[in-house]
């Protein structure tokens, strides 16, 4: 996914179709001058709906349209015809969009799988006809209501990726590199800070036709909690993911204290982040022998899952998806 290519937020008006009006008619035949009422409802108004798309990766096709109206009802007719509905708006959106009230930020509904429907803002109701209030003491009835009127409310697409590991880790830390030997992906690479500016998704192949999908956010600095660097705009993404892998350089002054810096900086986003399941993986290690390893590993906390890979050189890939793939089904 080209950079400019990936948005992950939007801010749309939605306005629902008005209800159409019930019918105030009365039956009318050749000797029959004073039938009774026989006026039909009014249709509903069109819904603004959301549906799962598991092909979409970014709310791009939403970002110039920042209008959606929906058509109204139709008025009822005689006969008791009900009037037709006003035609749906459907929005196709990738799954894990969140909607949220733009003026309150209460969530709304959440996208999570391929197909599913919800109504984001509901159309009107139609109005009933004048048959509906006959009486043995009111047989001509002339009282009909009218359509409920539709909604008009600014809504907030979020998208936050659905993955099962998530790689955390300060830029140049390899991520991009470990998302490109694993799957499909082709994020960029470059030897700079913030080489990925947008998440990127892999599907990862694992032993016997298994798969699980591996998500590179853009790296973290110290301080990103409070809007250092790219900030937090990112993070929201690995509040989806199962599996947290730290990526840590070989060359890092502290690997330990490096470790800690980024659990901080999870924690000040959302403490919840904690709670997952954590993996760490030491990178570049092509660039170090074994006693120097062994020293490293010293260092580190002794109930946090470690391996030392090098995706360059392959070493311990498939290492670091065995562990990937127990994690994940653990039994807890």
């Amino acid at each position: 996914m080209a950079s400019n290519n990936f948005i992950d937020y939007v801010k749309i008006n939605c306005r629902s179709g008005k209800g159409g009006a019930g019918s105030g008619h009365f039956f009318r035949a050749k000797g029959l001058p004073n039938g009774g009422p026989d006026g039909g409802d009014g249709g509903r108004g069109g819904h603004i709906i959301l549906e799962g798309n598991s092909q979409l990766w970014t709310l791009l096709h939403l970002q110039y349209q920042k209008h959606l109206i929906a058509k109204p009802g139709e008025g009822g007719g005689e006969n008791l015809r009900t009037g037709a509905q006003g035609d749906d708006i459907i929005i196709q959106v990738p799954l894990g969009t969140i909607a949220r009230d733009a003026e309150t930020g209460e969530k709304k509904l959440e996208i999570t799988e391929h197909g599913q429907r919800l109504i984001l803002t509901p159309g009107g109701r139609g109005g009933l006809g004048n048959d509906h209030f006959k009486s043995s003491t009111n047989q001509a009835p002339t009282y009909f209501q009218p359509g409920e009127p539709g909604i008009d409310e600014w809504v907030i697409l979020e998208l936050k990726l659905l993955a099962d590991v998530g790689l955390v880790g300060f830029p140049n830390a390899g991520k991009s590199t470990l998302l490109s030997v694993v799957s499909a992906a082709r994020p960029k690479i470059a030897d700079y800070a913030f080489t990925t500016l947008t998440p990127n998704l892999g599907v990862v192949a694992y032993r016997d036709y298994k798969s699980f999908v591996m998500a590179d956010i853009p790296g973290i600095i110290e301080g990103a909690a409070e809007g250092k660097g790219l900030g937090t705009r990112f993070l929201r993404h690995i509040e989806r993911n199962s599996i947290l892998l730290f990526m840590i350089s070989v060359d890092s002054k502290d690997i330990a204290e490096e470790y800690q810096i980024l659990l901080s900086e999870l924690e000040q986003f959302n403490p919840e982040l904690l709670d997952k399941k954590r993996l760490l993986a030491i990178t570049k290690s092509d660039l170090i022998d074994d006693e120097l390893e062994a020293e490293i590993r010293e260092t580190l906390p002794t109930e946090l899952p470690t391996v030392f890979i090098s995706s360059l050189a392959n070493k311990n890939i498939m290492q670091l998806k065995d562990m990937i793939w127990q994690a994940l089904h653990a039994k807890e």
